[in-house]
């Protein structure tokens, strides 16, 4: 990557500051209106958001659309995600053509949840590429200007790419091949899973601090127990620590509506703010991303109480 700044999250991350994301999740909408407003409340507390890409495979608005609606409207950059899931490698590259063309200046290359887990089972999976094989059509794109096959792009566009990564996994090797890869691909930076519990990720950021990109790991901020609880059995290799699990079960049981969200946000802003405290003390995390979908008003207050 060159050394000019594309991006304003490539100048954080190259700077060395403890960076925070976000994360935004357009559903079954024409209508971005919510999610721009979201954007505008959080902007001044993260560098960019993520867009997500029909996440566990729910069809939702396309990805590239809502990136560049969000963007343009709110005044916050944004992380397109982009999975291999659904398009083959031509429809990906004129979506990232696409990208380029309405000023998107980061991707998030992903190689997505199979069919089978969303609302629409009956879909033929694509899977014409892997993660791996998306960094490196991307890298190719911003480098050397060609598509795959080295066929040259008039006015190709640049890209500050992202990568994602499993603290979780278990057993944890091959992870951290698939890591090494992604690296040798070209990945800029990375994003990682949903992580509960500091010590693996105090783990995971030793294991692959010999490879010298920024990570960036992810918390997920429960909005109820009920939230907490769906997770907790839906989400496969994470599990919520069932210290934070019975503190949300007790603060589920006031019956004033409004005490109990402040309850829930008292219990949330103390367990990630100790969290981000002791990433930004012990470990070589680039920053954090805070994907409390549903729940970005807890994000001015957990930034500010995590500084």
């Amino acid at each position: 990557m060159p050394e000019v700044f594309i991006s304003e999250l490539m100048r954080s991350l190259k700077s060395g500051k403890f960076t925070f994301t976000g994360e935004l999740e357009p559903e079954k909408t024409t209508n971005l209106t919510r999610y721009v407003e979201a954007a505008k409340k959080i902007k001044d507390y993260v560098v960019a958001c993520n867009v997500t890409d029909n996440p566990q495979s729910f069809a939702y608005i396309s990805s590239l659309v809502a990136s560049y609606i969000i963007q343009r409207d709110s005044g916050l950059e944004t992380i397109y995600q982009i999975t291999c899931r659904d398009r083959n490698r031509i429809a990906i590259f004129s979506d990232l053509l696409g990208a380029g063309a309405l000023g998107i200046k980061n991707v998030l290359a992903l190689t997505g949840d199979h069919t089978t887990l969303g609302d629409t089972p009956q879909a033929k999976p694509v899977f014409d590429l892997d993660s791996v094989q998306l960094i490196k059509m991307v890298r190719r794109i911003v480098d050397e200007g060609v598509d795959m096959n080295g066929r040259p792009i008039e006015s190709p566009p640049k890209f500050f790419i992202g990568a994602g990564a499993n603290p979780n996994a278990n057993p944890i090797e091959p992870e951290l091949i698939k890591f090494e890869k992604k690296v040798n691909a070209g990945a800029d930076f990375f994003q990682t899973q949903v992580v509960f519990d500091i010590e693996k990720a105090k783990s995971f950021l030793k294991e692959t601090s010999k490879y010298n990109v920024p990570v960036i790991i992810g918390i997920f901020p429960l909005k109820s127990y009920g939230v907490a609880d769906y997770f907790d059995k839906n989400v496969p290799g994470v599990k919520v620590p069932k210290d934070l699990m019975d503190a949300l079960a007790k603060a589920s049981e006031i019956s004033d509506k409004n005490l109990r969200r402040l309850k829930y946000d008292e219990i949330n802003l103390n367990y990630f703010s100790s969290f981000i405290k002791e990433l930004k003390k012990t470990t070589s995390a680039a920053g954090c991303h805070i994907m409390s979908v549903g729940y970005e008003e807890i994000i001015p207050p957990l930034v500010e109480a995590s500084r």
